[in-house]
């Protein structure tokens, strides 16, 4: 957005508003701005600097209190391209501020559902999954990961909005024309999906202790038929089971919780499962 001569932001800047928004992203959320009060604290004392006019700079407090949310660590990049619209706004006035408002109303939403796919339904499972393999094992490395995903997504975060603030509004539209984006969340997708199949075999365990007895007759043992059919059938079935609740039927997870409980010390009183 800003040509050399036209820079006033330092990096020292830059990385403030990454600090300030990266710790305090959740902390002021309302039902009707949610984390606009985050947002204008962050970059606050660098809208001061770029606007010494009071009535500019109450202009601009004003226009980052509207409401605003989407996901912290790719909402970095939306902090960069608004940091860049701002300084070319207080350098030459050639950016409005209903445009400001406007790419940072419109940027949010595509970049939080990119940020939730990859940081929280992608990289934090996997991350965790890892930390509670090595934690099962009596490792304590398991209790460092995670730290890891905190730094993580703070350095991925930070990245992004020196990146976002060095190609201004048309970052995100480079990205997405790229296809790079669809490349990683697919790829992350199918790792993702790898990694919770192998964890759920590993670590869910259902096993039924139900034998059948008849005279002059080997007695039935209803796991070894199960194991013959599909090795770790009541597993899958269990897994399953919760998936379809959730992905079909929109079950809460206390729902889902207290249901697998509940139905697991019943089974295992009547010794159906053990």
């Amino acid at each position: 957005m800003t040509t050399d001569n036209n820079k006033v932001l330092t990096k020292k800047d830059l990385f403030t508003v990454w600090n300030r928004w990266y710790f305090s992203t959740e902390l002021s959320n309302s039902y009707d701005r949610l984390q606009a009060l985050a947002f204008c604290n962050a970059s606050s004392t660098i809208l001061r600097k770029l606007y010494k006019n009071d009535d500019e700079f109450k202009e601009a407090l004003v226009r980052h209190l509207e409401f605003y949310n989407s996901e912290g660590t790719m909402g970095g990049m939306v902090q960069g391209i608004v940091l860049s619209m701002e300084e070319e706004n207080a350098v030459s006035h050639a950016v409005p501020g209903q445009i400001i408002t406007g790419i940072k109303t419109g940027l949010m939403g595509p970049l939080a559902g990119i940020g939730d796919t990859l940081v929280w339904g992608t990289i934090k499972p996997i991350i965790y999954a890892l930390g509670c393999t090595f934690a099962l094992q009596g490792n304590p490395i398991g209790g460092v990961f995670p730290f890891l995903f905190a730094i993580i997504t703070y350095i991925a975060g930070w990245f992004l909005l020196k990146f976002g603030y060095t190609l201004g509004k048309d970052a995100v539209m480079k990205l997405m024309k790229s296809g790079t984006i669809n490349t990683v969340i697919t790829g992350a997708s199918i790792l993702g999906l790898f990694m919770m199949g192998a964890l759920s075999s590993s670590y869910v365990s259902v096993k039924t202790p139900l034998v059948f007895e008849f005279e002059n007759a080997n007695p039935i043992v209803l796991q070894d038929i199960l194991d013959s059919i599909v090795m770790g059938m009541l597993p899958l079935i269990a897994i399953f089971g919760i998936y379809f609740a959730f992905t079909k039927k929109k079950v809460g997870y206390n729902t889902v919780i207290f249901s697998v409980i509940i139905i697991s010390m019943i089974a295992s009183f009547f010794g159906i499962l053990g």
